[in-house]
């Protein structure tokens, strides 16, 4: 699954820092380390020694910190070099070490494979292997905390729980059909339909939690759409805080998508102002308004901006918007300019939200709104960071949950059946921390790693 050999790689950020870090993974690393310094390392004691290159000319004094393993984040031996952080500096440093470890195979490290390392020698799970991308990539104090949660273990725990669970109902129910004239009664008299039951509602709490994980994890990818000049700039601009978008009177100011990335009660938001919707003759607005359509079939929600002041219809435009939506994506009607409305503050709007991008109006009511339709529960206690991956084998889990449900009220020859979809769930569960993972799964993973790590 991984390569065997001693793989070393440069653990920091590329650029000019304080202190630069390179490590080293492999089995029996202790001989390395006594050719690179002259000097046997103590485990987990730091080190403050001199790396000369072949000639014994100084290249770096540096701290030297040896881990025997499996006591270590990959479980073998790894050899943690923290020197001065110039990129020439530790060119050189990951050169000498290439050159000593050249008879052992010492080969720089793929996209991820310290950590696949850590993963296959059981140091981690999958879940927390993913994390640890998760936590580097996170965007927001919410998504950190979350990533956080998620590499100490809480989503695991919940999926194991659950797994172990639903082993124990495998278990009773196989063994029942050993003995089919006595399995109504048996299985009554342990109460598998009401464990069932237990099992069903913590799924679908486990499913509530990952999609808010997953919000926090990927965040929203909010598209404002609408006619030339109703102000999506302005909103644009509004929501962001600053101005991230040109705004004129004049219709078509956007020509192509402007991409802004908030948060909105440290929920992500990626939001996407897009050319007005119209027919036009002008080459490049066209070009505008087609990338204007690719970002809706995307969307996960829409806003549909109209002037509050006119009064002709845009039923047409929303009819074509709805046709183009992904599944699940939902639209919130927005009127703006209500700043322009004058003591018409009676406005029947129906199901739309009445708002001023230019003063402010309305703006915090449009926040709480987006949050509810994209579903986010309103508190970040607790909540882990989840990817779409998980979100889907728990899903699939709850779907064969619900069958087995139905089969185990057939009662007689359908419980082979039951343990079947017992069996799939089980399965699809063990998929989120890698118990039971296709190996090319696997490696699309952790090919998404930085190297490093």
């Amino acid at each position: 699954m991984t390569r065997k050999l001693p793989i070393i790689a440069l653990a920091t950020a590329p650029g000019k820092a304080g202190v630069g870090v390179i490590r080293i993974s492999g089995q029996n690393l202790s001989s390395f380390a006594n050719a690179l310094f002259q000097k046997n390392l103590a485990p987990r004691q730091a080190n403050l020694l001199t790396l000369h290159d072949q000639h014994g000319q100084a290249i770096d004094q540096l701290i030297a910190i040896y881990f025997a393993g499996p006591a270590s984040f990959t479980g073998e031996d790894v050899l943690e070099l923290q020197c001065h952080g110039g990129p020439q500096l530790l060119e050189l440093v990951m050169k000498r070490c290439l050159e000593v470890g050249k008879d052992d195979g010492l080969a720089i490290a793929e996209p991820g494979e310290f950590t696949l390392r850590a993963y296959l020698n059981n140091k981690i799970d999958l879940a927390q292997a993913e994390a640890i991308a998760d936590l580097i990539d996170a965007q927001s104090e919410a998504a950190v905390l979350g990533a956080a949660r998620s590499l100490q273990g809480a989503f695991s725990d919940d999926i194991n729980s659950l797994i172990e669970e639903i082993t124990q109902l495998r278990i009773l129910v196989e063994s029942t059909l050993d003995f089919p004239e006595e399995e109504i009664e048996f299985l009554e008299n342990a109460q598998a339909r009401q464990r069932l039951s237990t099992v069903k509602e913590k799924l679908k709490t486990l499913l509530e939690g990952t999609k808010q994980g997953k919000i926090l994890r990927d965040g929203i990818q909010l598209v404002l759409v609408g006619a030339p000049n109703v102000g999506k700039s302005s909103l644009l601009n509004r929501l962001a805080g600053e101005e991230v978008a040109i705004v004129t009177p004049i219709a078509g100011t956007t020509r192509d998508r402007v991409r802004e990335s908030i948060t909105i009660e440290g929920v992500p938001m990626h939001i996407i102002d897009t050319a007005g919707l119209r027919e036009t003759s002008d080459l490049v607005e066209i070009k505008g308004i087609e990338r204007s359509w690719d970002a809706i079939r995307l969307a996960d929600l829409v806003i549909f901006l109209t002037d509050a002041q006119t009064t002709y219809e845009q039923d047409e435009l929303k009819a074509q918007i709805l046709k183009e939506l992904p599944p699940k994506c939902a639209v919130l009607e927005v009127m703006n300019k209500a700043d322009l409305l004058g003591d018409s503050t009676n406005l029947t709007t129906g199901e739309a939200l009445l708002i001023s991008a230019k003063t402010g109006a309305g703006i915090d009511r449009l926040k709480q709104k987006i949050l509810g339709l994209v579903g986010w529960g309103g508190s970040q206690e607790g909540v882990f960071l989840a990817r779409r991956r998980h979100l889907d084998c728990i899903e699939r889990a709850k779907e064969h949950i619900e069958r087995s449900e139905q089969f185990a009220a057939n009662g007689n020859n359908s419980l082979e059946l039951f343990a079947e979809e017992l069996s799939l769930a089980q399965r699809y569960l063990g998929e989120i921390t890698g118990k039971l993972l296709p190996d090319d799964l696997l490696g699309k993973i952790f090919s998404q790693f930085c190297i490093g790590k």
